[in-house]
């Protein structure tokens, strides 16, 4: 007998899982969810007893959640519908990518596969959304590029040093030297923005900084809190010339556009 469909809540709460454990390592608990979504912790508690009840999560008693194979495979098709939703509705109704986050999440449980499917091939079948997050294929493939956040890119800590660093609400972060003495300007390709606040999103636009875009580092412009929320990659003047114009980077500078 095939499993019921997932709520709109259970399939909020798979994504917040994917979305806490997709570009870092630590181990989330019940504590972490409930504050990516705004929910009680007992609330959290709940649907995680749920969600695990259904196979789709591994919650040992006081120990990490995690997801099973299906619970990930479920995860990612939720994060594929919010994906393509969101370039979707940038690239051909218009929206700004600062909003397409909230319409998505609107979206996403309301659409089925076979819309989903045809919307990437009429998208082209794009490998990131408007953010630089990679969009899973319908598979559950997902192609991570090697990106590293611009705090640990700039002050390298070991492993140990960072899993006791400050935590702050559902994320850890690396709190950064209040000078920078002895870090040395370099330039860095964008890789990824995080989506969760529009109005960061718009400061990026203002600075000129997106997906692909080549900045220098330190930015006079970004503060500590800022370097947490941007992913980027080591940039090479020999690999962009050997990439020439296809490369897709663009050129941004250290104050701003």
């Amino acid at each position: 007998m095939p499993s019921a469909p997932l709520t709109s809540s259970e399939e909020n709460y798979l994504k917040a899982l994917y979305a806490l454990t997709e570009w870092e390592s630590d181990p989330v608990t019940t504590g972490n969810i409930a504050a990516q979504l705004g929910v009680a912790p007992a609330s959290a508690t709940s649907m995680v007893s749920k969600l695990a009840g259904k196979n789709l999560l591994i919650h040992p008693r006081y120990g990490a959640i995690e997801f099973t194979d299906a619970g990930r495979l479920a995860a990612l098709s939720v994060v594929r519908r919010h994906r393509l939703i969101e370039t979707f509705l940038l690239k051909e109704l218009g929206y700004g990518w600062d909003e397409v986050h909230e319409e998505a999440e609107r979206l996403e449980h309301t659409v089925s596969t076979r819309f989903i499917d045809a919307l990437a091939e009429r998208l082209g079948n794009p490998a990131a959304d408007p953010h630089g997050d990679p969009i899973p294929g319908p598979d559950g493939t997902v192609l991570m590029p090697p990106a590293i956040r611009l705090d640990r890119f700039l002050y390298p800590v070991s492993e140990d040093a960072r899993r006791t660093s400050t935590t702050s609400s559902s994320r850890t972060v690396t709190s950064a030297p209040s000078a920078t003495p002895g870090v040395i300007s370099s330039q860095v390709i964008v890789s990824r923005i995080s989506d969760e606040d529009p109005a960061w999103l718009r400061r990026c636009t203002e600075l000129g900084i997106s997906p692909g875009a080549l900045i220098t580092v330190p930015h006079a412009d970004l503060s500590a809190i800022d370097e947490t929320m941007l992913w980027v990659l080591p940039h090479s003047p020999a690999h962009e010339q050997a990439a020439g114009n296809d490369s897709g980077v663009k050129a941004s500078g250290s104050t701003g556009a």
